[in-house]
């Protein structure tokens, strides 16, 4: 590092501005327009989407208090199990629009939009609007993205900052300014209050790229990191100090955590314990083996490897070839930094990682394909660059072919054709010194089409596809993950997941019945919560349907120890609980046994009070 960071001083190779061909002005609107639709088209079928973190919203859009918070209710009995910053978006957008389906989920849709935009102009000013193009088309089209921005989970935020970090990172190279890269940090902090320590992954990657390849002195490198992490620290830190130094029985209880800190679940539930499997509550191995093979299994593959082995084969060949392009080989290890670290951390961990994550790597996959896709074509005169981009063709294609029988039915008849058609691309490209110049754009377009189409109809039946529950699965998926959906149309039938699996309210909402909706909203004023349920899905239902607090005991599973049996003894004797709901977990969360203090006010209920049945549903009055 010592040689490194004394090297002579280099200026990034960043080239003038020049004036825009008359094609980028449409193509960018069609790309930017075509992304609105796809993550819009239709989006309120979903409904509540994620229940867990809808009821929050619904909780944040009535207190400001929740909404600082992230409670699950709005009287702020716990919060759920991640920072809230994700949360905050959607509870601004329900105080202006209510509480629906379209005011949780647009934000996110519009985050994925902003996403596409933020990483075209990162690859555009290094490569040109070609790369940008293409770099975006590839983020809009992955079909994890697809899912996740027409879903309501943190991850949204998470990969528009973590996107815009990048993007902060190459302006900042290519006048060494610090400003940029504590705009880079800033971006880091917000997407730590999205999603904890996940959006941490890409700090070494952009650390290390600024201290190598900035243009200025050693010194002034190493004193711009740093700033840029104080700013890092600054953006995402203030709200975990106000958590831990805010007086415990004045705020909510910290989901997630088991000593009420968030500094646990920050190290534990949501943060180490993912990579170790050391975490109370886990649902690990129910994906499959860890290994570097994971991204590529059935549960996975769907999601976001599409175009892996095609990003990885031009990003090894593209720092082969190119480099002494600096600004080409900077953008190329950032973007490429980022797709191997994370997809190294979800391949490895052996805590909770669930398929949607990979959508962290749908950024990264369009920046690497972009940039080296246009800059080795660039250099097609060079047989290593056209032997680049051809076997990356070829294994992309054979993959991609792969992938669709794992769906026998969905676009069988396509398959060979697109197959064919990547191969011939891969051959063409290959033996380019014999192709007539004129006919250079259709070589073009035949890669790109039959290289991007596959990923792209799978985005649209992603699209086309309902969602809900806490596990969403991108469409087609051979996997059978709980939280799939229903496919609704188009190009045939991909096998789905199934709609709140098998583990009672843990993963999904109920609908609550009129009679009990009915019931907890008479008289609700006269109690702080009109009913309690074990974990926060079992509450989140009569919340939503009711639009009154419902207290999750447990938290998320019902294993968080609160509230304990003495504590909840008091509050009903105080009258601040009107019924109990029977139904929901038992305590223990996927894989663990039943007990804990879940387990222990159960018992309590159904030995003190009479269960009666409202619309269907097993209810305690604690008022009797």
């Amino acid at each position: 590092m010592t040689a490194v960071l004394e090297r002579p001083l280099e200026v990034l190779d960043v080239r003038p501005r020049t004036e825009k061909p008359r094609w980028v002005t449409p193509s960018l609107a069609a790309l930017l327009l075509g992304t609105a639709l796809l993550y819009l088209w239709d989006l309120g079928d979903s409904g509540w989407a994620n229940s867990f973190y809808t009821a929050a919203v619904q909780a944040g859009s009535h207190s400001w208090k929740a909404m600082l918070f992230g409670s699950s209710d709005s009287s702020s009995f716990i919060t759920v199990d991640k920072p809230p910053a994700a949360l905050w978006v959607m509870d601004l957008s329900a105080r202006v629009f209510g509480v629906n389906a379209w005011s949780v989920l647009v934000p996110q849709a519009l985050e994925g939009v902003a996403s596409v935009w933020v990483l075209y102009l990162a690859a555009r000013r290094v490569s040109g609007h070609a790369a940008g193009l293409i770099a975006g088309f590839v983020l809009a089209t992955t079909p994890v993205a697809a899912l996740m921005f027409r879903f309501n989970n943190p991850d949204s935020l998470l990969v528009l900052c973590l996107t815009g970090a990048v993007y902060a990172t190459v302006r900042s190279l290519e006048t060494a300014s610090v400003r940029w890269l504590s705009f880079a940090g800033m971006l880091v902090g917000l997407g730590f209050l999205s999603k904890a320590l996940q959006a941490l992954l890409v700090v070494p990657v952009l650390a290390v790229v600024y201290l190598w390849l900035a243009p200025t002195g050693a010194g002034r490198r190493v004193r711009d990191v740093v700033i840029a992490g104080a700013a890092m620290l600054a953006a995402g830190g203030w709200w975990v100090a106000l958590v831990e130094l805010w007086p415990t029985g004045s705020r909510p209880y910290i989901g997630g955590s088991q000593d009420n800190s968030f500094l646990s679940v920050l190290f534990g539930y949501n943060g180490f314990g993912r990579l170790t499997g050391n975490e109370t509550g886990s649902s690990a191995n129910q994906w499959g083996a860890t290994g570097l093979t994971r991204l590529f299994n059935s549960e996975f593959g769907g999601q976001a490897s599409w175009l892996l082995p095609l990003a990885l084969l031009l990003l090894i060949g593209g720092l082969w070839v190119l480099w002494d392009r600096v600004a080409v080989r900077a953008s190329l290890v950032l973007w490429g930094g980022w797709l191997v670290v994370t997809g190294l951390v979800l391949s490895l961990a052996k805590g909770i990682i669930h398929p949607y994550y990979t959508v962290a790597l749908a950024p990264a996959l369009g920046g690497v394909i972009g940039i080296a896709a246009v800059e080795l074509w660039k250099k097609r005169d060079d047989l290593a660059a056209r032997g680049t981009v051809a076997g990356a063709l070829v294994i992309s294609g054979v993959w991609t072919y792969r992938l669709m029988e794992r769906s026998s039915t969905w676009h069988a008849s396509q398959r060979p054709l697109l197959l064919l058609g990547t191969l011939a691309a891969a051959a063409v490209v290959l033996w380019l010194p014999l192709v007539r110049k004129a006919f250079l754009p259709a070589v073009v377009a035949l890669a790109l089409v039959a290289s991007l189409s596959a990923p792209a109809l799978a985005a649209v039946a992603t699209a086309s596809t309902t969602h809900s529950g806490a596990i969403p699965s991108a469409s087609p998926s051979s996997g059978l993950g709980p939280g799939g959906g229903a496919f609704r149309g188009g190009g045939g039938t991909p096998t789905a997941g199934f709609r709140g699996g098998g583990m009672g309210n843990l993963l999904d909402a109920s609908t609550p019945s009129a009679a009990l909706v009915a019931a907890l909203k008479a008289s609700a004023s006269a109690y702080t919560w009109v009913a309690a349920a074990i974990g926060s899905n079992a509450a989140a239902g009569p919340q939503l349907a009711s639009g009154e607090p419902v207290m999750a005991i447990g938290g998320f599973n019902g294993s968080d120890p609160t509230p304990t049996l003495a504590e909840f003894q008091k509050l009903v004797a105080a009258k601040k609980v009107h019924y109990f709901l029977g139904g929901g977990s038992t305590g223990g969360g996927p894989g663990q046994a039943s007990g804990g203090t879940s387990s222990a006010i159960t018992t309590w209920v159904e030995a003190t009070f009479t269960a009666q049945t409202i619309g269907g549903t097993t209810a305690y009055d604690l008022t009797t």
